[in-house]
């Protein structure tokens, strides 16, 4: 009892909470830091953790991919760690600067991700996006800089809702990213994602850079937005309903056939006399057309329809199948004045007019065909067609 009165009441909160005051950096042992976060296990079940980790390690795994293609250098992401803590909570067991990224999904799925990675290795990122080695980055982030995370963040997150959107079987889309340098230590507002006080859900991640960087990025997202992806997962996607049956088509009853009634008898015309055509102009009578009737009236008919497929001549289309074409996918545009275009230098990013995950156009011969978006095939970039221009379209991109 003597030696429990030597310790301040804040050391006993700390032994009690199980941070022990060790250091948040992480270890030699490779141990994520904050892993000893308490967790609020009455939040989310065993199930749903293990179904959040599975997602985050499909679709980081394709960010990854990506990432490695941007930066020249090889990036792994191990399977997350996931857990529920208050966001008050997890800044006292992060007290160091972050790079806190907001990507907010536009279709699809509702809510907003928050990836959060530490300033020093958004720094090595920043400098090998802009033409360096990344092993001497500049450690006072720019604007610049924190452009180049951001549009590495929303390459990858790209990525992240093209898996999404094979799991959920749903086409989903997200905005570009916002980027802000916060100080987990002594900020108050991380992000508008929750409150200090507020459970969410912390996908702890290890991420390693061919040598450059061996850290931990953190996604967190809200309990009900988690919920709705393990839902989704778990029902194997929203899909849509199927149209309902088109209802019965009511049979008439046959109407009786009768025999067709005599023709009224008519009386014979008085004789009439020859008189030469009168022209009455346009206050006079017009005389009315004779009406026959009797004459025998028969349905059309018609030849029958064949299903069978058209018979096309090819002769004269084998005559220029080897003809070569020119392909050209178009990913975006952009304008730029003399003095910008002057300004660009090695390094330079040039944004476009076409949000990540938006379809990219298939042109041949410099007109539009189809629709398609990009996918990485043994880091090389490839498109898969999506849609087919309807001549309507084509015309108009033609005017």
């Amino acid at each position: 009892m003597a030696m429990m009165s030597d310790l301040s009441q804040a050391e006993i909160d700390a032994l009690l909470s199980g941070a022990g005051g060790g250091d948040s950096n992480e270890d030699s042992s490779g141990q994520n830091p904050g892993s000893d976060i308490p967790d609020t296990d009455d939040l989310l079940s065993p199930m749903e953790k293990d179904a959040l980790g599975e997602i985050g390690n499909i679709s980081m795994g394709n960010a990854a991919t990506t990432l490695s293609t941007l930066l020249g250098h090889k990036v792994s992401i191990t399977t997350p760690s996931v857990s529920v803590a208050p966001m008050n909570v997890i800044q006292q067991h992060y007290p160091l600067p972050y790079l806190v990224v907001e990507v907010a999904y536009t279709i699809g799925i509702d809510g907003t991700n928050v990836f959060a990675i530490q300033a020093t290795d958004a720094a090595i990122i920043a400098d090998l996006m802009m033409g360096g080695d990344g092993t001497n980055p500049d450690q006072q982030l720019t604007e610049l800089h924190m452009s180049a995370v951001g549009e590495a963040m929303n390459q990858m997150m790209g990525a992240v809702s093209t898996s999404l959107s094979s799991m959920f079987k749903k086409k989903i889309d997200i905005s570009p990213p916002k980027v802000n340098l916060v100080d987990f230590g002594s900020e108050e507002v991380i992000t508008d994602l929750a409150k200090d006080t507020d459970p969410v859900v912390r996908a702890s991640f290890r991420m390693e850079v061919d040598g450059l960087i061996d850290s931990e990025i953190m996604q967190m997202l809200t309990i009900d937005n988690a919920k709705k992806m393990v839902e989704a997962l778990l029902n194997g996607g929203e899909e849509e309903p199927a149209p309902p049956p088109p209802p019965p088509k009511a049979t008439s009853a046959p109407q009786p056939t009768s025999a067709p009634a005599p023709a009224p008898q008519r009386q014979a015309p008085p004789p009439q006399q020859n008189y030469p055509p009168q022209n009455y102009g346009y206050g006079g009578s017009q005389m009315q057309p004779n009406v026959v009737t009797n004459m025998p009236v028969s349905p059309a008919q018609f030849m029958p329809l064949s299903m069978e497929p058209v018979q096309i001549n090819e002769s004269n289309i084998n005559l220029i199948l080897d003809v070569p074409l020119q392909v050209t996918v178009e990913l975006g545009r952009t304008k730029k004045t003399i003095k910008e275009i002057l300004d660009l230098a090695t390094g330079s990013i040039v944004e476009l007019d076409k949000l990540a995950g938006e379809p990219v156009e298939i042109q041949i011969n410099g007109h539009y065909l189809a629709k398609g978006e990009v996918v990485v095939i043994d880091e090389n970039f490839g498109v898969r067609i999506t849609e087919i221009a309807s001549p309507a379209e084509r015309a108009a991109h033609l005017s």
